[in-house]
């Protein structure tokens, strides 16, 4: 368990496995978030890509999920976080997204965590 507040992004499906259903978009986002809160809660700055990218898809006229703008904000969004960031918690689900941004991760030297457990404790 760490003691100093660390800057995690928590990367996991938010697109993937939702044929872009903006239920199950919104659904994976809210689990992204729950991660999110007990990371705070344990005394850590979460991170998720969304939180910055949504707003920038909007402004930027994004009509849909993978369309040239989302391509255009989304992922660097999140690989420009990740600089930013301490280490990497990677949720359990498949995620395209979330496997680059463990890559892009690894390739700064960062830890990548795939249990919350191993950040926070019991």
């Amino acid at each position: 368990m760490n003691t100093k507040p660390l800057t995690i992004l928590v990367a996991g499906p938010y697109r993937s496995g939702t044929n872009d259903d903006p239920v199950l978009m919104q659904q994976n986002l809210e689990r992204l978030e729950s991660a999110a809160l007990a990371l705070f809660r344990a005394g850590h700055i979460p991170l998720i890509g969304e939180w910055l990218a949504l707003p920038l898809l909007k402004v930027a006229g994004s009509k849909k999920p993978g369309d040239d703008i989302y391509r255009e904000i989304s992922y660097p969004v999140a690989h420009r976080l990740i600089a930013k960031c301490d280490a990497i918690l990677r949720m359990e689900e498949q995620s395209t997204g979330a496997d680059n941004d463990v890559k892009v991760a690894q390739q700064l030297g960062l830890p990548v965590y795939y249990h919350i457990e191993d950040i926070i404790g019991n």
